[in-house]
Parts: structure tokens; sequence; C-alpha cells
């Protein structure tokens, strides 16, 4: 796996937080089930790690928590991208050993598992094939879903799962929003996110430096949909990295002028890196954005 996707000047997710019903349910799943340590933690929030310093995937338990439902925008899925296909292996023979339902496809630039969480948050767990082998025409990549062969996957598996391996990174978040077209403007021309595959009306793929894709969007339960109450579970907020402060102003600048109103931090409100500013974008989802990452 090349991780060069996943460091400046590409845009990537560098940090995802989730609202979960109940945080010990959930710290209970992500480290014995999906494999993460718990890096911190205090009564309603937790940091969890792959590699014991820094942490990339947050709880936060809200009060009197609302079920997701169709209808609402925010995460259809975070996905963990792993360092090999013998750790794609390995971690289909852990779920096995625990009976996790899970889903599975082909999609030609990758090979991916499908869970979710106790609060029904969208998992994905992938590897990508090597980037040379993937088809691209003109600007536009080809992705499929096909059924996933397992056969070669564990043929590849050493029966070694001690969790997540330490170069386990997010490889993408997908989201649910309310309207493609709006979003697709804000992604690409305030953003300036490239997109790289398009799935009719309904589902978009946009990256940098010819990713599969760092975003995916689609309006598959949530068409025309609605911004979730803080007491819903699901996304509270994902940080993109830029590359140094003269693009954070570019952005900041392009946003103030496309009508978003940024909100600036003082202190850094996730674990890890101070964030610079942050925004909603169409559909309500917070973006916090950063200069801190590789």
């Amino acid at each position: 796996m090349t991780t060069n996707f996943h460091k400046k000047p590409n845009m990537y997710t560098s940090h995802v937080q989730l609202k979960v019903s109940n945080l010990q349910r959930s710290l209970e799943y992500y480290t014995t089930i999906i494999g993460f340590k718990v890096l911190q933690q205090d009564e309603k929030n937790a940091y969890l790690t792959v590699d014991g310093t820094t942490s990339f995937l947050s709880l936060i338990e809200v009060d009197n928590a609302l079920p997701l439902r169709e209808g609402l925008t925010g995460l259809y899925h975070i996905a963990l991208l792993l360092p090999t296909r013998k750790d794609l292996g390995n971690i289909v023979q852990h779920f096995v050993q625990h009976n996790i339902r899970l889903g599975a496809a082909d999609h030609h630039v990758s090979e991916a598992l499908y869970l979710n969480d106790p609060d029904g948050n969208g998992i994905e767990i992938y590897f990508d094939r090597p980037a040379v082998d993937w088809q691209w025409h003109a600007d536009n990549v080809t992705m499929f879903t096909e059924q996933l062969n397992f056969n070669p996957i564990l043929a590849e598996a050493d029966g070694q799962w001690n969790g997540l391996p330490q170069d386990t990174i997010i490889g993408h978040i997908h989201l649910s929003v309310a309207d493609l077209a709006q979003t697709e403007q804000f992604y690409t021309n305030v953003l300036d996110y490239n997109i790289v595959a398009r799935y009719g009306h309904q589902a978009l793929f946009i990256s940098t430096g010819n990713y599969h894709h760092h975003i995916g969007l689609n309006t598959w339960h949530s068409a025309n949909g609605s911004k979730p109450s803080q007491n819903h579970v699901g996304l509270q907020s994902f940080t993109i990295v830029l590359e140094n402060v003269e693009i954070a102003q570019q952005v900041r600048e392009k946003l103030t002028t496309a009508g978003f109103t940024v909100e600036h931090f003082v202190d850094a409100p996730s674990f890890g890196g101070a964030q610079i500013f942050s925004v909603e974008d169409p559909n309500g989802i917070r973006i916090l954005f950063t200069v801190d990452g590789e």
C-alpha cells in the first residue's frame, strides 16, 4: 500500500468524531471487534488509537441519544485503510471467529468489508490494490461493486490478528447528503476537490492527487434530508488536513465569499493537533480544518 495519497499536499481526513449512545458499549466494540486501543478517556469522551500515540477516531457519548434514521444527513461510513492484504485476511478471520455479520465487495480499486457499530454508524475496512492497476478514463477512475472473492485474501492471512495494524489510517469518509448538486458545488468549487467518479444523480466520489476517493457523497438514504439534532448519534465532525497556513487562508476566504459561516478556534477541539477553523457544509456536516499533518 502507498500512503502518499494521505499526505500533504492532498486534502485527506485525519480525524473523525462520532456521537454514540453508550460510551462503554461502543468502546467494547471498537477495541474488541474493530481492534483500536484507548489512548485517552473520561466519562463522556474517548480517543482511540492504533499506534499508541495519535488518535484518528474519537467517541462522544450524548445524553438522551436519538437513533439514526433515514432522511438525515451525516455519516454513511468511515473507511479504515489497512496496510496489507494479509491484514485484511487476518481481520476477516477475526470477524469469523467472533461471528460478526458483515458485507463485502470488490470495487476494482480495493477490496472492502462493511459493518456497523452498535449505534448503526457505518464502518468500511479495506485494502487498496496497487494504484498502477487502477483504470482511469480521462479523469474518471473505474470503480464497481462485485462479489468479493475471499479465497485469495484468506490465503495471505497468517492468523496473527492483534488489533488494527499501527499503519492503519482513515482512507476516506463517505457522507450522506441532502442535495448532490449543491454538495458538489461546495466540495469542488469552494474546496477544490476533483470529481473522479459519478453514479447518476445519487452518488459522487471526489479526491485530490488522483486517489480513487478521499470523500464519497450520496443521497441514497438522505435525499432532501435534514441536519440531525445534537442528540442524534452519528457524525459530530471530521477533520481535513490543508497543506499550509497560506492554503488555509485561501480556503477560509473562499468559504466566506461563498457565504459560509467560518468559526475559529483558540484551543484544539480534538486530540492530536490544533484546528484553524471550522465550517458546516450545505448538509449541516461540521468540517474542521487543520494544517497539522504529514
